[in-house]
């Protein structure tokens, strides 16, 4: 089943003589459970293209569907609204809010909508993602890939149609990365989670099913991993 369709999406920055094409034309469709990475050089458009399928950036010209609902029709009331129910972000350096202990920051997505904890489904992350003896720390008490697995819980605790990661190993170590990439692959497999992963590190982008490969705001490579 199709989740994400990306038509003729297009970004521009400034104009005339300075102008830049950060998307030039990009068009791909995302089955739903698939585990896509997205790769290029510094300035290749795959964070602008992120950001834009998150509902973070507009486009300048150019779809995207997200089950099958066309986001940039979406006034911001539910552009925000979008934002928050059905993309899970998970950044390379956390954000998390650091008065909030690592229960608050997994469950604050749906305290924010002012919705019922599932207390089965949060003790089933927590259990998965190794935090049962950190759930009342806070973030400055935690290691970076601790950090970092609150991050994806938090991402996951909503159950997003697409969960979105942006370099999420790139501030950690070698064995902190690989856990994190572990992770996400589980929760691929053990959840059906859709995941879009940016990443310059193409030996990470090889764990994907599939790769996009992004140059100058254009697709330049779409194949499947054996």
């Amino acid at each position: 089943m199709e989740i994400l369709k990306v038509e003729n999406l297009c970004k521009n920055y400034g104009k005339g003589n300075t102008l830049v094409k950060a998307l030039d034309h990009v068009s791909f469709s995302v089955e739903k459970g698939e585990f896509l990475a997205i790769v290029g050089a510094s300035g290749s458009g795959k964070s602008t293209l992120l950001h834009i399928l998150g509902g973070v950036d507009k486009p300048t010209s150019g779809k995207v569907y997200v089950d099958g609902q066309n986001v940039y029709q979406l006034d911001e009331n539910n552009l925000a609204i979008f934002r928050r129910r059905q993309v899970g972000l998970i950044y390379q350096f956390y954000n998390l809010i650091p008065i909030l202990d690592v229960k608050e920051n997994i469950t604050l997505p749906i305290l924010l909508d002012n919705k019922p904890v599932d207390q089965d489904y949060l003790d089933e992350i927590i259990d998965t993602l190794g935090l049962r003896n950190r759930i009342s720390h806070l973030p400055n008490e935690l290691s970076g890939g601790q950090q970092q697995r609150v991050s994806i819980g938090r991402a996951l605790m909503n159950r997003p149609s697409l969960l979105l990661a942006d370099e999420p190993t790139g501030n950690l170590d070698s064995k902190s990365s690989k856990e994190i990439i572990e992770l996400l692959k589980m929760s691929n497999k053990k959840y059906n989670q859709t995941i879009i992963m940016i990443t310059h590190d193409h030996s990470l982008a090889l764990n994907a099913t599939r790769i996009i490969t992004l140059d100058d705001g254009k697709i330049v490579s779409d194949e499947k991993v054996k």
